[in-house]
């Protein structure tokens, strides 16, 4: 028995080819598989099935650590950030990101703009004109809108809303002709306001379109056609109309509407020169600043000594100086936050419909002013009012139509 035991082990003994490497080739064995005669490997190498060493496989974790080819930990990463990723999907695909309020509804987001728009355009106006009636000092009120302005641009690009942007020289000259004419704009429509009443002037505002078809005929050289003058005409009937029978009328407020709608126009032609690549937000900021060192020193020249002597002292011993305070506060934050809303709602809808926009706002302020002050008019202000607005609202239609047709074609 144990005789045939040996001979087997003899036999396998014999048949196993040696694990030590060969001196020389064998000339009379070509055909032996030997393991001397195949390349090196390193050890831990991993092939095919994995080495074995000495009759052991290595562990998993060194068979790791020594491969210098990508390792199978390696190779499960991309499987793990995958599965990471697409979460428990099993089809593999990408889950699409949530629809914010903002873009699943910008018709509602539009709407809202033109709301706050008109909303805060009327509480200006009603407010703005109560404060002179304790208050007749335009020059100094003017001062307050902008001022008020700034200090909420100063404080929201300290929070960065929205973030600053930088300012050249080159800019700063581009902008302060921009700001010149604002100011001017701004204080002459001030002085009317005080005035004369506020339905009145922004009657005669209603004539703007007239001045800025003109500067662009004879300033600018670009022609107008003539169905842009023709519907012109119901607006310079209607605020003739309504300003020869017009109760509160008086020359100072008149003039000076007159002046905001010129100096308004030169503001716009100004604001093509001084085209930027700024947005609307930060351009509003930069036109305030300056424009409130232009307002500045007419307000200390004109009304700076009659406020001193007595005009801070008669206001707060009529309302108090809380609520003297509080409404300058107001009506300063009300102008500047209008005017912006005003800019951004421009951003999000097409000129046409920022232009009907516009005019159904001089709508709303003006039938509000004669509701809240209870102003009388007589039938023939009333009549010259609505003509004057229906020509604003044709001549608004007929440019933006046009400038419409011009871009389409520039495209095509």
């Amino acid at each position: 028995m144990e005789s045939r035991v040996l001979s087997r082990a003899t036999a396998f003994a014999s048949s196993v080819p040696s694990l030590r490497k060969s001196t020389s080739p064998s000339p009379r064995h070509p055909a032996a598989v030997s393991f001397a005669s195949s390349p090196r490997r390193p050890i831990g190498a991993v092939s095919e099935g994995g080495n074995l060493i000495w009759g052991r496989q290595l562990r998993p974790a060194l068979l790791l650590e020594a491969s210098p080819s990508p390792s199978r930990r390696d190779a499960l990463k991309p499987c793990r950030a995958a599965a990471a990723a697409g979460g428990s999907d099993s089809a593999g695909e990408a889950k699409p990101a949530p629809v914010g309020f903002l873009e699943k509804y910008p018709a509602l987001v539009t709407g809202f703009f033109f709301f706050m728009w008109y909303f805060l355009n009327v509480i200006f106006n009603i407010l703005n004109k109560k404060i002179y009636n304790y208050f007749p000092y335009p020059y100094f009120v003017s001062v307050i809108h902008l001022g008020v302005g700034v200090v909420y641009c100063l404080i929201s690009w300290a929070v960065g809303l929205p973030k600053r942007a930088p300012m050249d020289s080159n800019q700063l000259k581009l902008l302060i002709p921009v700001a010149a004419c604002h100011a001017l704009g701004h204080v002459t429509s001030n002085v009317s306001f005080a005035a004369v009443a506020v339905s009145f002037t922004h009657t005669i505002k209603a004539l703007e379109p007239f001045f800025n078809a003109s500067a662009s005929q004879f300033i600018l050289g670009q022609s107008i056609p003539l169905s842009l003058w023709l519907s012109l005409a119901p607006v310079v009937l209607g605020v003739s109309m309504a300003s020869l029978t017009e109760l509160s009328f008086n020359w100072l407020g008149f003039i000076s509407a007159m002046i905001s709608n010129i100096s308004f126009t030169y503001r716009s032609i100004y604001s093509k020169k001084a085209m930027t690549d700024m947005d609307s937000t930060n351009l509003y900021a930069y036109i305030s600043i300056i424009a409130l060192f232009f307002c500045l020193p007419p307000a200390l020249i004109l009304e700076g000594p009659q406020l001193l002597n007595h005009g801070f002292a008669d206001a707060i011993a009529k309302v108090g100086l809380v609520k003297f305070i509080t409404d300058l506060v107001w009506v300063g934050l009300f102008y500047h936050l209008y005017n912006q809303l005003a800019t951004n709602t421009l951003e999000r809808v097409a000129p046409l419909t920022h232009a009907v926009g516009n005019v159904l706002k001089r709508v709303f302020v003006i039938g509000f002013s004669i509701v809240i002050f209870g102003n009388k008019i007589s039938t023939q202000t009333g009549i010259g009012t609505a003509i004057a607005i229906a020509g604003v609202a044709i001549y608004s239609y007929l440019k933006a139509k046009i400038e419409e047709e011009k871009r389409q074609a520039k495209a095509a």
